[in-house]
């Protein structure tokens, strides 16, 4: 069974060049077998523990990063945003993610029995390019992992964009799972004026 619900994009505007937290994850009762990912703002109908009903579709949401000329190439992160509206969990209603600074990242895996796990991978394209033909390593975009009220470990740990499918982690049977990801461009390189996308594709699967 795979849920594939979102991918978001990234933009990256480059002017002309001049000289740890104990995460929430909550133990679910098993059911019959349903499997739901938001990525970004997402559709669903009340919360879970309201026995609200997942939906599926959604808007793309973008995260984006203008780089001052000033500092194009410079190797200073620079700190992206996005054009999420919702940062509230859809588990219980709380107000988990800080918008449009982070992008929420979550949801479940439930079947009857016990035993087996979902994985949620992303499809990353090489590099982001633009009209003019030139690009930008995805590996140059990287991700913290946060919540409101978290201390520890987060359970869609931060990480770095690799070309493929990039595991990121498991849900174990029966749990709901989230984080909020807040975005860095490594700003490593002197890349022509331009606005440069690509998208990444956000897949919950499981057997």
């Amino acid at each position: 069974m795979t849920a594939r619900l979102r991918g978001w994009a990234l933009l990256l505007s480059a002017a002309a060049f001049a000289p740890a937290a104990g995460a929430f994850t909550a133990t679910l009762n098993p059911g019959a077998r349903g499997i739901y990912l938001r990525v970004g703002d997402g559709i669903y109908t009340g919360t879970y523990t309201g026995n609200g009903t997942p939906g599926n579709g959604g808007g793309v949401d973008v995260v984006s990063v203008t780089v001052p000329a000033a500092a194009l190439g410079n190797g200073v992160d620079q700190v992206m945003t996005t054009t999420a509206s919702s940062g509230v969990s859809n588990y219980d209603g709380y107000a988990f993610c800080n918008v449009p600074a982070q992008i929420y990242v979550g949801g479940f895996y439930r079947r009857s029995g016990n035993g087996g796990a979902a994985t949620l991978t992303a499809t990353v394209p090489a590099a982001l390019t633009n009209a003019q033909g030139g690009s930008i390593a995805f590996s140059q975009i990287s991700w913290t992992s946060s919540g409101n009220g978290d201390t520890g470990a987060q359970p869609i740990p931060a990480g770095t964009f690799q070309p493929g499918t990039q595991v990121l982690t498991s849900f174990p049977i029966n749990t709901w799972r989230e984080s909020c990801h807040s975005f860095r461009y490594a700003n490593d390189a002197v890349v022509g004026a331009g606005t440069y996308t690509g998208r990444v594709v956000y897949t919950l699967s499981a057997p």
